[in-house]
């Protein structure tokens, strides 16, 4: 009798700590969650009103120090929605340290990378269609929405991951419209609801 009320006891506070244990995580979680949501809203709040970002063509980018970072949006305002999609869709590409966190916040250092990747990359017969397939796929009809120091460094980008990580013309496309910096609305999902 003395055995089973203490194995009763045993496996009731096994199961109070697993309900602890959950809770806790549940909470942890749920910390965690709100504190990226603040600081996406606060990284959009600042970079919404930052303009070292400009529509020029890569010389722009010559002038630049290397510790300089391009901020904000190039042509239309940044929309709340669409950068928080933006930034969650780019996760999913952070084991690949090529492709820009932020398309709204960008270091010189990388972009001017990017541009030395447009410049000595050449692709093969192969992955040259895939490039000109995603051209065809991507939202703004290539790299960029005109042939801006952004196009020209997302190109390099293409090249890269299709040299480097077998990216599809669909990956590429993707990427493409994720680093999208220009501002506006819309949604991401629908730009690719065909692909």
């Amino acid at each position: 009798m003395e055995i089973r009320i203490k194995k009763s006891v045993f496996y009731s506070a096994i199961a109070i700590l697993v309900l602890f244990a959950v809770g806790g995580f549940w909470v942890l979680s749920s910390q965690q969650e709100q504190h990226i949501e603040e600081n996406l809203e606060e990284n959009f709040a600042y970079l919404s009103n930052t303009r070292t970002n400009a529509c020029r063509g890569p010389g722009f980018i010559d002038d630049m120090d290397e510790g300089a970072r391009l901020q904000g949006s190039c042509c239309s305002p940044m929309d709340l929605h669409r950068y928080r999609e933006q930034i969650e869709g780019l996760e999913k590409y952070a084991y690949i340290q090529e492709i820009p966190e932020d398309p709204y916040d960008i270091p010189v250092s990388q972009v001017r990378e990017l541009l030395d990747y447009q410049k000595t990359i050449q692709l093969n017969a192969d992955q040259q269609k895939v490039y000109d397939d995603a051209i065809t796929l991507s939202h703004e009809g290539g790299p960029c929405c005109c042939k801006c120091w952004r196009w020209y460094a997302f190109e390099g980008l293409a090249k890269y991951l299709i040299v480097e990580y077998d990216f599809n013309a669909e990956q590429i496309a993707e990427v493409w419209d994720l680093e999208d910096g220009c501002g506006g609305s819309g949604h991401i999902q629908d730009m690719h609801a065909d692909v």
